[in-house]
């Protein structure tokens, strides 16, 4: 589908300009020019120039599923309770909380200037052919979540954002409520990370601001070296919860140093630091223990195979604009069956 189309009947230029001017915000008066950037899984992003203004727009898809509206407005109560921080971040500007204006709730924030790694083939300079400028991407994917988990989010305004008392007693039962709105295969292994999950509670847990779905997909870096983060993006998983889940979400694909890791995932590693490397740097920098990080891992991919399996049986059932999500097909089987797996090789 061309940028063109994906822009038809998403956003309105002029309405939006409208919209704008009423809340005073950059380039009142000037004409809005509107352009398709990317469409995940889950939500669609524009950028909006007007004037010297350069913005982007968060939407959900055409098709909004049930409570994306009330996340669109979670994501920019998070962001915009990250100001002021030392988390990297887009700055928020406005959010429009009215469905009826284009179909779906919206929010805009600064336009980042600088590159994703799932709009690029391969690494770009200089961390294509220098290794320990590469490793510096690893630092700054740790260092970021160390510091998120840091931020006082009771007095950035976030009292009620999350449920952190009994966060991890909680966990299991509401994922598999999550799962009852849609479930229609049997996922195996899941059943069996679930229990253990029940069984197995981290004995330290300091309550934090949490992503939920931390990954190089999901941060920005600023263009040419040395590495530097210009910010997290799509906060859709946000709440308040245990931080270390956020480090699982990080280290549990994460290859082994003797392991092919060229080939093991969507981006290259050769040159990044080890596992025990990153579990070191986390630690360090945020003052928590990361001696449990298994449990993290395995709640990390049960949690992973029940969220992909949502989209994956939207679009089995015609109810999903991506056709990239046929591939999640596989990916939850494969989360489901790692996390059982490790499950029977952790230490009780």
């Amino acid at each position: 589908m061309s940028g063109e189309a994906r822009t038809e009947g998403l956003i309105d230029a002029e309405k939006l300009a409208r919209w704008m001017d009423d809340r005073d915000l950059p380039g009142k008066g000037s004409p809005v020019e509107l352009e398709f950037v990317s469409g995940g899984a889950s939500n669609e992003i524009f950028e909006i120039r007007r004037g010297d203004a350069r913005l982007a727009l968060r939407r959900p898809p055409r098709k909004v599923p049930k409570g994306r509206n009330e996340t669109m407005l979670r994501e920019y109560r998070v962001l915009d309770a990250l100001k002021d921080t030392d988390v990297p971040h887009s700055r928020v500007l406005g959010v429009c909380d009215d469905p009826s204006l284009f179909g779906a709730c919206f929010y805009l924030m600064e336009f980042v200037d600088g590159w994703s790694c799932m709009n690029l083939d391969g690494w770009p300079a200089p961390f294509d052919e220098d290794l320990e400028a590469r490793k510096g991407l690893a630092w700054e994917l740790v260092d970021a979540i160390a510091k998120l988990g840091q931020v006082d989010w009771g007095a950035k305004g976030l009292e009620g954002f999350g449920k952190p008392d009994g966060f991890h007693e909680r966990q299991v039962d509401r994922w598999y409520a999550h799962l009852k709105g849609f479930q229609f295969r049997e996922i195996p292994g899941l059943d069996e990370a679930g229990t253990w999950l029940r069984a197995h509670k981290p004995k330290v847990y300091a309550p934090g601001i949490i992503h939920g779905d931390y990954q190089f997909a999901n941060v920005m870096f600023r263009h040419g070296g040395p590495a530097r983060m210009a910010a997290v993006v799509d906060w859709e998983m946000a709440t308040v919860g245990d931080p270390l889940l956020d480090l699982a979400w990080v280290v549990m694909g994460w290859p082994n140093p003797d392991e092919d890791r060229s080939e093991t995932a969507y981006v290259d590693y050769t040159g990044m630091p080890s596992r025990e490397e990153l579990l070191e740097r986390y630690a360090k920098t945020s003052g928590l223990p990361v001696d449990e990080i298994d449990y993290y891992v395995i709640l990390a991919r049960f949690k992973m195979a029940i969220v992909l399996e949502g989209g994956y049986a939207r679009f089995v059932k015609g109810g999903a604009d991506n056709p990239k999500m046929a591939a999640f097909g596989d990916v939850v089987l494969d989360m489901a069956r790692r996390a059982s797996e490790l499950v029977r090789t952790t230490p009780l």
